[in-house]
């Protein structure tokens, strides 16, 4: 019986071929796959605070509050629901050309910047009820639905409050005069 002595060549050939075999595993547990990452999702982001609701008997309402965003990008609003309202709108309070505010709804969305906040407020942006199914009590809470850009969305509640700013007498343009504005047709801000 013969044994082959280990020599220095045959022992540098078998580390070399156990570097060779190592590197794919290296490249693979070394490398990210950002196919495989799930990216994240607008809903998974965005938190509500300070949210809240005008108390109202009928017709209108609007909910207020601080949309903060925690992602390294910026998140829309495009949309908004509640069970209170037969319709909600995402809205904006612009100067009209004659100095007065005007409440319009806002095209595009909100846009809550990367690592920021977008502040919906009296007089500024806010989401409007619009045929208000009952009265929205002082105390009372109701749950809004906010739609992304993305298509994820998420549901906050908001407490009904006591608002003394402006009380709206808010006649869409053209709604019940067939598509031309009346003299007495207001389209006033929130308190603004």
């Amino acid at each position: 019986m013969t044994t082959r002595a280990s020599t220095p060549r045959n022992s540098r050939l078998l580390r070399a071929a156990a570097a060779l075999a190592a590197v794919p595993l290296l490249i693979v547990g070394c490398s990210s796959n950002d196919k495989d990452a799930a990216p994240t999702k607008a809903a998974d982001s965005i938190t509500i605070e300070d949210q809240w609701i005008k108390a109202a008997d009928a017709d209108m309402s609007a909910a207020f509050g601080d949309l903060n965003n925690s992602s390294d990008k910026p998140v829309t609003v495009v949309s908004a629901t509640s069970p209170a309202s037969g319709r909600v709108e995402l809205h904006e309070v612009v100067a009209a050309a004659d100095g007065t505010k005007k409440m319009q709804q806002k095209k595009g969305g909100f846009v809550i910047p990367a690592h920021g906040t977008a502040a919906l407020r009296p007089g500024a942006d806010h989401i409007m009820f619009m045929g208000l199914k009952a009265p929205l009590r002082t105390g009372a809470e109701t749950p809004v639905t906010l739609t992304f850009d993305d298509g994820t969305s998420t549901t906050f509640t908001a407490r009904v409050r006591d608002f003394p700013g402006n009380q709206e007498n808010y006649v869409p343009e053209g709604e019940h005069t067939g598509g031309a504005p009346t003299p007495t047709q207001q389209t006033p801000a929130h308190g603004g």
